[in-house]
């Protein structure tokens, strides 16, 4: 089952979130054609712990759910709340792993989670960050996080469910690459519990390549747990002028969207957000930016997006992961439109479409 991500909704609380639910994931479901949609459920922590803590609420969560065609086999705990706020930035990062409210946070998740999957459900996951922004970091901060995930292990080795934890690469974060993941959490982490989730607009930012990628994943003992469906913007001549005036109009002040440039040597130069960007890189080489665009459209030439290298993962993906399409930023997207749930039936059928063709 192939789900979308609700943190494209901004509710906040309970009765919101159903209403948005009706407003757009039922018509999505209906015009997607299938009886039973996928919603990657994102649950504001408030949220998350007040279904944890009520057991009739959660059962009556799960009901309603059930009564929209809606099933549940992943949460998205990367944002704690305020996702949909006037600046966001570098916020959706806090609060960090070595911080308590963030391991209080999943465990709630864990617990709401184990309550909404479906019985004959493999497992169900839960996508994190990358530990923290990149700085500061420390090796306190390192010990600190190791010792939350640690305790975090020990609950979901003794869930009622399958429940896996799902951390994200993310560029400018302390786990910038899928390398750098593979690095901290080999030989840290329990890999029956703990794994990846690799988000492909993250994967393309980094110039990484995509099989190769997922081979390195398999070689050091870890499985993708999720992969979130998406895409980057990419930029061939980021010093043309029709480029910079297409990019303009995606510098936006919600999101954070830090760019990398492939540089000829074969090194990746760093921005940490779009409206800097030109400043800070010699647009010698072509760019790619951290702004998660819609699957099935191309965006304004002459830029292009990286839909090529969610292919890649389609096709050299082993096992089955949960796939999550993760584009979070309609509200922001130039000439987004007002057709959502259009927009979204349309990013599933091309995720299943392309899945089937390359599988």
């Amino acid at each position: 089952m192939i789900s979308y991500c609700t943190n494209v909704h901004p509710a906040e609380d309970l009765g919101g979130i159903l209403a948005q639910l009706d407003r757009y994931s039922v018509p999505v479901r209906e015009q997607y054609g299938e009886d039973r949609l996928g919603v990657g459920l994102w649950l504001a922590a408030p949220v998350a712990r007040g279904l944890a803590e009520d057991r009739a609420a959660l059962a009556k969560f799960r009901a309603e759910l059930d009564a929209r065609g809606l099933g549940v086999c992943t949460l998205n705990a990367f944002p704690y709340g305020g996702f949909h706020d006037e600046v966001v930035k570098q916020a959706v990062y806090h609060p960090k792993w070595t911080e308590p409210a963030r391991l209080r946070y999943t465990l709630d998740c864990v617990t709401v989670l184990s309550g909404l999957l479906d019985e004959d459900a493999a497992y169900g996951s839960i996508s994190t960050l990358p530990l923290a922004w990149r700085e500061p970091w420390t090796p306190v901060d390192d010990a600190a996080a190791t010792t939350a995930l640690t305790e975090l292990t020990r609950v979901l080795a003794e869930s009622e469910r399958p429940v896996r934890l799902a951390v994200e690469p993310e560029p400018g974060c302390v786990l910038d690459t899928v390398a750098d993941a593979l690095g901290w959490l080999s030989g840290r982490v329990d890999p029956a519990h703990i794994g990846l989730c690799l988000d492909t607009c993250h994967l393309a930012v980094s110039f990484a390549d995509p099989a190769a990628t997922l081979r390195q994943i398999a070689d050091a003992g870890l499985d993708v747990v999720k992969v979130q469906a998406s895409a980057a913007l990419h930029v061939a001549d980021p010093a043309a002028d029709d480029a910079k005036a297409a990019l303009a109009a995606f510098a936006e002040p919600r999101y954070l969207h830090q760019v990398r440039e492939l540089a000829e040597d074969g090194t990746v130069l760093a921005s940490d957000d779009l409206p800097e960007a030109s400043a800070e890189l010699p647009a010698h080489g072509p760019w790619r930016v951290h702004f998660h665009m819609p699957l099935h459209a191309a965006p304004p030439a002459p830029l292009t997006s990286t839909t090529d290298v969610l292919t890649t993962v389609f096709a050299e993906l082993a096992g089955e992961p949960h796939i999550e399409v993760e584009t979070y930023t309609w509200s922001v997207l130039p000439g987004g439109g007002d057709d959502l749930a259009g927009g979204i039936a349309a990013e599933l059928r091309w995720a299943r479409d392309t899945r089937k063709a390359v599988s």
